[in-house]
This record gives C-alpha cells, sequence and structure tokens, in this order.
C-alpha cells in the first residue's frame, strides 16, 4: 500500500442501512427488514459503565499495569477541519464532550456469535450506535444526544495516521453508520464536528462483546414494558426478546436483547431502539449509584477487568487514571440533571436527516446551555474581560463576510460595508477580506489568545454585538469580525432573540425519572 493511496468511497448502500440497497421505501421496510438490522447493540452502555466503574476499583500497581494493556486506543480525530475548544466560563471550567460509539464489529468469534450474519465475519466494522454526552463546564448537569444510525449525512475527508490511506469525502450524504470504515473512529468523530460545530474532546467505543460481559457483571439493570412482548415476527426477524409487563431486572444476554430490540417497540424503527437504550442507560446509572454489592472487591475486579478489556479509546483516556479522573467528572451530576435525547430529524425514505430543530439542539450543546432548562441564574449584563483594551484606532479588526447560506448566496459588499462603520466607531485599523465568502448563522467576533479578547469585545460593543457572540478561536490570527446571516443588509445590527429552550420536537428522558416504560406494539405482544 503506497503512503498516499486514495481508496474510492464507500457505495452508499450496505447491510440494509440506505434506502438504496433495494429500492424499497417507505414504513414496512422497517419493520421487516433483515435479521441483522436487528442484532445491533448498545456499545456505549459498557462505555459509560466502564468509566463509572473505575472510578471505584482500587488496584495494586502490577494490576493497575494490566488494566491498563487492555485498553485499546484510537487517534481522536482524522479529519482536516479543526473546531475550536470552548471558551472557558468566568471561573475558568470548560465543558468537555465525549462521543459514544458502539461498533457492529464481527472481528472475533464471540462478536459473531452475538452478531450474527456469518457473511459479514471479517469485514470493517460500522458505528451503529453513536451518541454524544455534553457534560457542563460547571459540571453540574449532563445531556446525552442519540444520531439514528441510518442518519444521511456527508462525511468529510479522513486519513487514517496508521498508514496514510486517505479516504476521500462521501460522494454526497451517506448513512452516519459508515464513517468508521474510513479509518477508525477518528473519522467519525470527524463526521460529528463537522456536521454539528461541536468540539469533541474524546470518544469510547465497545463491540457486541463488550456489552455482553459489562451488563452480565454489573448484576441486572430494571427495565419496563406496558405489555407482553416478544421480539420475533413470523419470518424470524427480531432479538427474542420476550418479557411480561411490567418492570424486570435484565443482564447478559438478555440486557443485549433489550438494547437492540427494533421489532416490538412502538413503530419498530431505531428512533424507538434509541428511547429503549436511553431507558436502559438512565437505569443503569441509578442502579450502579445505589446498589451495595458494589463494594464487593471481587466484583469490582471483575467490573474493572471487563471495563478496561471492553473499550477502544482516544489517547486522552488511554489508561486508568485518565479514566479514573472522567469517571470522578461524570459523578458529580445528579442523575435528575441528565438529560437524554435524540437528534430531531425526519424521514427521507427509510432514513433519517437533522431538522431545523436539530441545529437548535446543537446550539445549546455548544454554548453550554443545560436542556432541561434549569441553569442558574446568571447575573445580569454580561462580564467584560479584565484584560484592558488599548484605543480604538489601535485595534485591528479583519472583517469577512459570512451572510453565505443552504439557499442563498453571499450577499455582496458586507464585509466593506461593516468595515466602513467599524471606521466611523474609531477602529482606523480596520480592514475587509473580500477573498472570504463564509456561512455564519450568527454574527460573530472571533479572537486568538486571552491578550485579545478585550480588543474583541470592544470591536462587538460597537455595533451592538451581544458579548456571547464573542468567541475565542484558534482559527484566526487576530481579532476577526465575520458578518452572519442574521445581518445581510442595513447598517444597525438586531441581535436575533435567542430561544434557549429544547426543541419541542424532540422526546426528552429525565435521568431520575423511574415512572419510564417502553410502549410495546400489539402485533408483538403475547
Amino acid at each position: 500500500m503506497t503512503q498516499s493511496s486514495v481508496r474510492e468511497a464507500e457505495p452508499a448502500a450496505e447491510g440494509g442501512s440506505t434506502a438504496a440497497a433495494d429500492g424499497r421505501e417507505g414504513r414496512g421496510r422497517r419493520r421487516r427488514g433483515p435479521a441483522r438490522r436487528g442484532r445491533r447493540a448498545l456499545r456505549w452502555t459498557a462505555s459509560v459503565l466502564a468509566v463509572l466503574i473505575l472510578g471505584t476499583a482500587g488496584a495494586g500497581y502490577l494490576y493497575y499495569r494490566h488494566l491498563n494493556g487492555n485498553i485499546k486506543h484510537d487517534a481522536l480525530n482524522l479529519g482536516d477541519a479543526k473546531i475550536a475548544k470552548p471558551t472557558p466560563n468566568a471561573a475558568g471550567q470548560t465543558p468537555m464532550n465525549i462521543l459514544l460509539i458502539g461498533s457492529d464489529a464481527r472481528d472475533t468469534e464471540e462478536n459473531q456469535k452475538l452478531g450474527g450474519a456469518r457473511e459479514t465475519f471479517g469485514t470493517p466494522a460500522r458505528a451503529d450506535v453513536q451518541m454524544l454526552l455534553h457534560l457542563s463546564a460547571d459540571r453540574s448537569n449532563m445531556s446525552v444526544i442519540s444520531m439514528p444510525r441510518d442518519t444521511l449525512v456527508q462525511i468529510p475527508k479522513c486519513t487514517d495516521p496508521d498508514d496514510n490511506e486517505v479516504y476521500p469525502a462521501s460522494n454526497g450524504r451517506v448513512a452516519t453508520n459508515q464513517s468508521l470504515r474510513r479509518g477508525g473512529p477518528g473519522c467519525t468523530v470527524a463526521t460529528w464536528q463537522e456536521l454539528t460545530g461541536i468540539h469533541i474532546d474524546h470518544f469510547i467505543m465497545v463491540d457486541f462483546a463488550g456489552v455482553v460481559s459489562m451488563a452480565d457483571a454489573v448484576g441486572g439493570v430494571p427495565v419496563c414494558v406496558d405489555a407482553n412482548i416478544e421480539s420475533r415476527d413470523s419470518e424470524g426477524h427480531g432479538s427474542g426478546l420476550k418479557m411480561k409487563k411490567g418492570t424486570h431486572p435484565v443482564k447478559g444476554e438478555q440486557a443485549l436483547q433489550w438494547l437492540r430490540t427494533r421489532y416490538g417497540f412502538e413503530d419498530g424503527s431505531d428512533l424507538a431502539r434509541a428511547k429503549a437504550q436511553h431507558m436502559y442507560m438512565s437505569s443503569m446509572v441509578r442502579q450502579l449509584r445505589e446498589n451495595a454489592t458494589l463494594s464487593n472487591p471481587l466484583k469490582l475486579r471483575r467490573l474493572a477487568e471487563e471495563a478496561t478489556d471492553a473499550l477502544t479509546v482516544d489517547p486522552g483516556l488511554d489508561n486508568v487514571k485518565k479514566l479514573f479522573a472522567l469517571s470522578n467528572e461524570l459523578r458529580k451530576v445528579s442523575p435528575k440533571r441528565i438529560t437524554m435525547a435524540t437528534m430531531p430529524n425526519r424521514y427521507v425514505g427509510v432514513q433519517v436527516e437533522p431538522t431545523e430543530e436539530a441545529e437548535q439542539l446543537f446550539r445549546l450543546v455548544r454554548e453550554d446551555i443545560a436542556l432541561d432548562g434549569k441553569d442558574r441564574k446568571k447575573p445580569a449584563g454580561e462580564k467584560l474581560s479584565d484584560d484592558p483594551a488599548p484605543p480604538d484606532a489601535e485595534i485591528a479588526v479583519q472583517v469577512q463576510n459570512g451572510t453565505r447560506t443552504d439557499t442563498l448566496g453571499a450577499a455582496q459588499g458586507r464585509a466593506t460595508t461593516v468595515t466602513g462603520l467599524l471606521q466611523q466607531e474609531g477602529f482606523a485599523k480596520a480592514v475587509a477580506d473580500r477573498a472570504a465568502l463564509l456561512s455564519e448563522d450568527r454574527t460573530v467576533v472571533r479572537y486568538p489568545s486571552v491578550d485579545l479578547e478585550g480588543d474583541a469585545q470592544r470591536v462587538a460593543k460597537s455595533l451592538g454585538i451581544p458579548l456571547s457572540s464573542v468567541k475565542r478561536s484558534t482559527e484566526v490570527s487576530g481579532v476577526t469580525l465575520v458578518v452572519g446571516a442574521d445581518w445581510r443588509e442595513g447598517t444597525a445590527y438586531k441581535a436575533p432573540k435567542k430561544d434557549d429552550k429544547m426543541p419541542e420536537a424532540d422526546k426528552a428522558l429525565n435521568g431520575a425519572d423511574e415512572t419510564a416504560c417502553m410502549h410495546v406494539d400489539p402485533d408483538f405482544t403475547w
């Protein structure tokens, strides 16, 4: 293999993931797809469980080294685009974003047995479960956002650092689960970052076998159905889950059945499965907090062993010490401040695409706004930088046109017009970058380092731009004003009214809700 070889893009239809696979459309196919579509697991369950367990397990030095040897790691981001880290809050705290990935790898006999589909043994894995875990800067709340595996996205160009293999950007939109096949989990991270604009700090990935071993080790997680259920249709498709109405603890392979069940839950779609996964995760977190049996050293040792052996992580989490530190951060959040949601979407044939409400959800995460609407009241007004700015005439400002949108071309002359406004306000060193035609929903002022924060705030204040739109970014070399699509005309900037509520189109689950129960499709009851 050459060091700069380029692999052709994967076909859009793989393993029943896309509408193009056989040309069928409509809701019926979600109920009658191939059996292997039902054989997916919630691998992130083991991921979250792992970091929580490792925070309670003690080990000697040799055993510590043994556990470190269990953990596999891979590069964090294989894409070219870099998303700036969030600006720390007034207390110097920064939010944390972790991408939880469930791989459908069939690279071992155990994974093959659990995953089925013998013809796929040894083929590249797909990212069939993807969830973004957002931990707030002040560690008061947590958000978990699922993206359905068949979401249509543009996968960016990814380069595998192990062999310099280049995977070109996808030819149009394809199912997001294909991203894992383009160099590894770092390409899934790159796909999320480009879609959402959210900086991702870490990823945790786990496979079929990891879920079963971890679910069995924890000793059972209570789940609920509102009727008797058997997830099996007349053709034998389904997870095989059979359970009576009510709340019952599940573990081992029965937990795997719950987590992969699609036939029998609500409308039989991946959206219903994601809802069941959220319920399991919430219940698991409560169980870990309340279960006194985890004080048993032998059980803790087994849990630590299973947890480390199940994981593939980025270099920032590649040893027990780092996972322990992460577990301490996660445990600061009370279950009642955990909100689990699915990305707002609409059907395109048998697949889905993000809606306008999805961008609203992503913005709340980018701005570290709690999805439960219970953020602590912030003091009136906006905090100015403690670093005094020089006279306006000495502040160098570059102005760029970012008014282009998906449906509209760039508004002509906006960089020049706004540069003139700044010069009238006394910013003699303001210059227009006429070559840059960008896309920014909202007008923003960026600065590269703390010593220029006060300068950037002076620029924003002079034009009536709110200080919340002043952002630190490593992508600029000086104070840079990008005129957004919210200011396509006129000389007076009118800041759009911010809606900080979670989109109503999304159905969220609170982590402390013990009454949640999955609705059973009458066609799958007994």
